[in-house]
């Protein structure tokens, strides 16, 4: 963003909030629903963005907001299993949402917009997960206007209610005014969701205005555009509804405490000189819940919430926090028959409704891993427990190394959770991904008994290089200073292109064209070129693009 962008130091951002301490959302549970409704109230207040320097005006929404929506999903799941139905409104007249707020992202750095996207794409995608695997779905109500990524969330719920007033509208207009594309998903969602006719989606995405009313719903943009005087009626009929289809199973309240300043299973070290770190996570002190009963009396202290919400926490600051990091060395240590336990009652009661959440809290992580800009290698070593959930995170990375050392226990092994509840965006298993030129390759390691030591997990297909121990170190030395020494650029788009083999999906599209199409215009000149859209934003200045096609 040239001189515009504030490259001076910043304290560490902080993921963790709490609904008390919540500045732009309010959760609330309306009394006339008896806790079957969730009404999430975007109040955004315009002195309080994340960081100094840019108004939050119109409802518009910077990180911090996006970190309470996250938290407040997380808490409906855990914490209100009464709830089945989610209702989003607005507490500011005449206005839902005016999206992302420029000013921020004119002041960011390219790191921190394409992070920021990121999020926020996750997040919706949670919001689409809450009601196709938790049974929540939800409702937008937009009595006002909605533009950009304010409509973006719109459309992650599963219908819009669009007052028609003549003043309320839906509108994506980041192309004709800022030169850019709505970068959580809008496009892809118009058409592959909402199925919005090509033509149609073409000319709403032009018109910096918007849509309203009747048209708003005949293009499919919305799915009920009511009078004022109908608006709130039509909006309780369609709560009302979807409380009586939820699907949501039911479970057991689990509170949400504080992580604090210390993570118990997951370790991040961090070496800046070198642009690497090592993330070791850590398998369970002693003995697991073995139940669902002794899972909700364990509460959010058990292992398998406890860990993956720890993970969560650290990827979340290697890409915000340390946006020089390239390449993380994937780490495990302890007990791999502890991890293998944990996985079996997982597996075993996955038709409760408390570990369903706890099993789709480890999916989210995964994708959230995935999704990672950084080189990821997997160190298997002697004490290393990749071992079902945790074997996940070497089937993420983008190269395993385990060590050939036969006088040593060196072993990696596959539980039930690796045969399909942990899927990656496209929809596939890891080990699906990992062996599609070869499908049946799948059912047989899933087929195995037991642990895979070096051997044997070379012939299987999990290990990339095997080195002795002799060469160990100065083979995962040198390894890792070649990638660090590689263009960033270059390997965000190879990894994510790699990453995500077979079928696409609307979750790899959004997320693809992110990485690609979104990263890449938000640094041309006709966005954030001295005269581009997004640098005379809120200038009376018109801005001057170069119009060659490329």
């Amino acid at each position: 963003m040239g001189a515009r962008v504030d490259d001076s130091p910043q304290p560490p951002i902080r993921f963790e909030t709490h609904p008390d301490r919540y500045r732009h959302w309010r959760l609330e549970l309306p009394v006339e629903h008896g806790g079957a409704v969730a009404r999430l109230v975007l109040d955004v207040r315009e002195n309080e963005g994340l960081r100094p320097g840019y108004p939050l005006k119109f409802n518009s929404y910077d990180l911090g907001v996006d970190l309470e929506l996250a938290d407040a999903l997380l808490r409906i799941r855990f914490e209100h299993p009464g709830v089945r139905a989610l209702v989003f409104t607005s507490g500011k007249e005449r206005v839902f949402s005016s999206g992302a707020n420029i000013y921020m992202l004119g002041t960011s750095s390219h790191a921190f917009k394409v992070n920021f996207c990121k999020f926020t794409n996750e997040t919706r995608l949670a919001l689409e997960e809450m009601s196709a695997e938790s049974g929540v779905p939800s409702l937008a109500a937009l009595a006002g206007t909605a533009s950009g990524g304010g409509y973006e969330l719109a459309l992650a719920c599963d219908e819009i209610v669009l007052g028609d007033d003549g003043a309320s509208a839906v509108s994506l207009p980041e192309a004709p005014l800022l030169g850019v594309l709505p970068g959580t998903g809008g496009l892809t969602r118009l058409v592959d969701k909402r199925k919005v006719r090509r033509d149609r989606a073409d000319a709403f995405a032009t018109v910096a205005e918007g849509v309203r009313g009747k048209r708003a719903m005949e293009w499919g943009l919305v799915d009920e555009s009511p009078g004022k005087k109908d608006f709130e009626g039509a909006v309780r009929r369609r709560i009302e509804a979807m409380v009586a289809r939820s699907a949501r199973r039911p479970t057991t309240a689990v509170t949400l405490e504080a992580l604090g300043a210390e993570r118990r299973y997951v370790i991040l070290r961090v070496d800046e000189a070198a642009r690497t770190a090592t993330l070791t996570v850590r398998g369970p002190d002693g003995a697991e819940p073995r139940t669902p009963e002794e899972l909700a009396k364990a509460g959010c202290g058990a292992w398998v919430i406890r860990m993956w919400r720890e993970l969560d926490d650290a990827l979340l600051d290697l890409r915000f926090n340390r946006p020089a990091v390239g390449v993380v060395a994937l780490k495990t240590v302890g007990d791999a028959a502890r991890v293998q336990a944990a996985d079996a009652m997982l597996a075993r009661h996955g038709d409760d409704g408390l570990v369903r959440e706890v099993t789709l809290l480890a999916r989210r992580v995964l994708k959230r891993l995935d999704m990672t800009a950084k080189s990821l290698f997997a160190l298997v070593e002697p004490g290393s427990c990749f071992a079902g959930s945790l074997m996940e995170l070497a089937l993420a990375a983008d190269r395993v190394f385990m060590l050939d050392q036969p006088d040593e226990r060196v072993e990696v092994s596959l539980s039930p959770l690796n045969a399909g509840p942990l899927p990656m965006g496209n929809g596939l298993t890891r080990l699906e991904s990992r062996f599609l030129c070869e499908p049946e390759r799948v059912a047989r390691v899933l087929e195995q008994v037991g642990p895979f030591d070096t051997r044997a997990a070379v012939e299987a297909g999990f290990v990339t290089f095997a080195p002795d121990d002799i060469d160990w170190e100065d083979e995962i030395r040198i390894a890792t200073e070649e990638r660090a020494s590689m263009s960033p650029d270059c390997l965000t788009g190879m990894e994510q292109s790699l990453r995500f083999a077979g079928p696409e999906t609307l979750e790899t599209k959004i997320f693809g064209r992110l990485t690609a199409w979104q990263n890449w215009i938000f640094q041309r000149p006709n966005a954030v070129g001295p005269r581009g859209a997004l640098t005379v934003y809120g200038k009376p200045e018109r801005p001057e693009f170069d119009f060659d096609r490329t």
